[in-house]
């Protein structure tokens, strides 16, 4: 495998796959009641597919997710994971079988040992990024500082991102059961999307977009479509993101942990009113 490319940074698919079609919907009819009325009615509902992460041939984490943007899935679970660096991913073979997908990345060989040592496994499911940790100190691990990354940021900004939310979500408008992450430049401009069942996943994917594109993480900040988990917090840390925000609220432990990395962590980001939970000297008041 070579070395991995990096890829424009759009709403669009990194590998070509729509999210809309093929792989990530599966089309039913079903009945649809009101009253006593029954109808049949066409309904796309969204994939969900065990993806298994395997580094240098050894089997490391299998996750439940939409089969889409696979490529970057692998590099920005690898990224937010703490397994390896961009530089340190070599390549990315999917290969497709019965049971599910499986994402054979190589890494280097440094990475390979420190992966092994940690002796870390996951069985993921759609709203858990955490399964499987073998001890607490996993669960904390250590984070980069942030806080020497001076970014600033305007509600107008926060506000643009959130209305320009629809437009990149067509797996949500089809099937209703899906999350969005998006990379925002400093005016809000969303620059790239990444859509999954799981809002982990969904993050993940824009990680690696970001990655593969060489985008600086310090150059904007990132809006999800859910809550603000400890999880959202390490893996966009991880990914050097200072400014993340998310359109419900935070956990206690999710603030505790954007603090003690110098993040800015923003809740109930809908339109040009949110909250501020840390790090509010990078909001400005333009």
């Amino acid at each position: 495998m070579g070395a991995i490319d990096p890829v424009p940074g759009s709403p669009e698919s990194a590998d070509g796959e729509a999210l809309a079609a093929g792989d990530a919907v599966e089309p039913r009819v079903v009945e649809r009641r009101s009253g006593r009325a029954q109808v049949a009615v066409a309904a796309d509902l969204a994939q969900e597919l065990p993806i298994a992460f395997e580094y240098n041939g050894i089997s490391h984490a299998v996750m439940l997710a939409t089969p889409a943007d696979l490529h970057d899935f692998a590099v920005g679970f690898s990224l937010s994971e703490g397994i390896a660096t961009s530089g340190q991913c070599y390549g990315v073979d999917v290969q497709r079988n019965a049971a599910g997908i499986t994402l054979a990345i190589e890494i280097a060989a440094e990475a390979f040992v420190q992966l092994k040592a940690r002796r870390r496994t996951l069985a993921g499911r759609t709203g858990c990024g955490i399964c499987g940790t073998e001890s607490l100190d996993q669960v904390l691990r250590p984070l980069p500082d942030l806080s020497g990354i001076a970014l600033q940021v305007t509600p107008s900004a926060l506000a643009r991102a959130h209305a320009g939310l629809e437009a990149v979500q067509p797996l949500q408008r089809a099937t209703g059961a899906a999350h969005v992450a998006v990379w925002c430049a400093r005016d809000g401009a969303v620059v790239v999307a990444r859509e999954d069942v799981g809002r982990h996943n969904a993050l993940d994917k824009l990680i690696g977009a970001l990655a593969r594109a060489r985008t600086d993480p310090r150059d904007g900040f990132a809006l999800v479509t859910s809550r603000a988990s400890v999880e959202m917090v390490q893996k966009s840390a991880t990914a050097g993101i200072a400014v993340l925000a998310a359109v419900s609220a935070p956990t206690a432990l999710a603030v505790r942990t954007a603090e003690s990395c110098g993040q800015t962590l923003i809740g109930f980001a809908r339109g040009a009113a949110f909250n501020v939970y840390t790090r509010p000297d990078r909001l400005s008041t333009g």
